[in-house]
């Protein structure tokens, strides 16, 4: 993969984008709240956390890396009251989406292992990202368009 600048997305395109979609295709008879019901600040730091950087090092590196990072901290962290899994699903694939990437994974098969996540030790983060990073790049594939 060549090195390129990474499309960070904001709260509002988890709102519009994320938020919304979790809503319409994820709800399984279990209704995400409204996305002003969520919790201030939480959402703010799982989106910029993965581009951290410490003596102008990324602290996350790469798509994958930074991928796993947000898709661990919308699980784990809970910035929403229901819905985070399904919420963390749809913005980990808006996030590949705008960087030109995509998970062939079925939409069940990754909410499945979501849960898997929303289950693990909070103790072992290191391991359990090194697990997201494992499955993205099991399943992704280059989208041919470009989309920013």
């Amino acid at each position: 993969m060549a090195r390129s600048t990474l499309v960070e997305i904001s709260v509002r395109q988890v709102e519009i984008v994320a938020h919304t979609l979790a809503q319409e295709l994820m709800e399984w008879n279990e209704p995400i709240p409204a996305f002003n019901t969520r919790f201030p600040d939480r959402l703010e730091s799982c989106l910029k956390t993965p581009f951290q950087k410490f003596a102008g090092r990324s602290l996350y590196r790469g798509l994958v890396g930074k991928g796993a990072t947000l898709f661990y901290l919308m699980i784990k962290n809970h910035p929403f009251q229901n819905g985070n899994k399904r919420v963390a699903v749809m913005t980990l694939l808006y996030f590949l989406h705008k960087n030109s990437w995509w998970l062939t994974v079925d939409n069940d098969d990754l909410y499945v292992f979501a849960n898997a996540v929303a289950k693990s030790p909070s103790e072992s983060s290191r391991k359990e990202i090194r697990r997201i990073r494992s499955f993205i790049r099991k399943f992704m594939v280059r989208r041919s368009v470009s989309v920013r």
